[in-house]
C-alpha cells in the first residue's frame, strides 16, 4: 500500500508524544468550587476547553479542565494542567503568546514551564488546527479575565496583571 505525502505528513503531525500526552491530561476533571469558569470554543472545528479556576494572590491554586478537542488540542491542555499551578495571569497570557508566534510566525517553542509545547511545533502547517491547540491557555486566560473584572482575585502582587 502507498502511503500519500499528506497521509505521511498527517501520521507525523500525531507523534507518539503528542497521542500520549492528549490520552493523560492532568486536572481534566472540572472543580466542585471554582471561583471562576471560562468556556472557549473554536468556530473551526468545534472544539471546546472549559476551565475552572481557584485564585490566590493573583496565582492559580487549584484548576480543573473539561476538554472536548483533538489530539493536539488535548495535548496542548495536557501541557498545561502539568504545570499550571502557581502560575499568574501574566505567565499564562506569555505563554499562549509564544505559543501562538511558534504557530503562526514560525517563533521558538515557549519559555519554561510550557516549554513541552514545543512537541505541537509539526502543526505549523496545519492553520486549521491553530485555534484548538490555543483553546486551553485562552480560556484559562478568560478565567482570569472574569476573577480580576468580578473582584473575585486581584492581580499577583508586583504584577498589573
Amino acid at each position: 500500500m502507498k502511503v500519500m505525502s499528506g497521509d505521511t505528513d498527517l501520521i507525523k503531525l500525531y507523534s507518539q508524544r503528542i497521542l500520549a500526552l492528549a490520552a493523560e491530561i492532568p486536572r481534566a476533571e472540572r472543580l466542585p468550587n471554582p471561583q471562576v469558569s471560562a468556556k472557549k470554543r473554536s468556530p473551526l472545528c468545534g472544539s471546546t476547553v472549559t476551565v475552572d479556576l481557584v485564585l490566590r494572590d493573583g496565582r492559580i491554586v487549584e484548576f480543573g479542565q473539561d476538554v472536548k478537542a483533538c489530539a493536539l488540542g488535548q495535548a496542548a491542555a495536557s501541557v498545561l494542567g502539568h504545570c499550571v499551578i502557581g502560575c499568574t495571569r501574566e505567565n499564562i497570557a506569555r505563554a499562549r503568546d509564544q505559543l501562538r508566534a511558534m504557530l503562526k510566525e514560525g517563533g521558538p517553542a515557549p519559555d519554561a514551564p510550557f516549554d513541552g509545547l514545543e512537541v505541537l511545533m509539526p502543526a505549523r502547517d496545519y492553520k486549521n488546527r491553530h485555534a484548538s491547540i490555543l483553546l486551553a491557555l485562552e480560556a484559562t486566560l478568560a478565567a482570569f479575565d472574569e476573577a480580576l473584572e468580578s473582584g473575585h482575585a486581584e492581580p499577583a502582587p508586583g504584577h498589573a496583571g
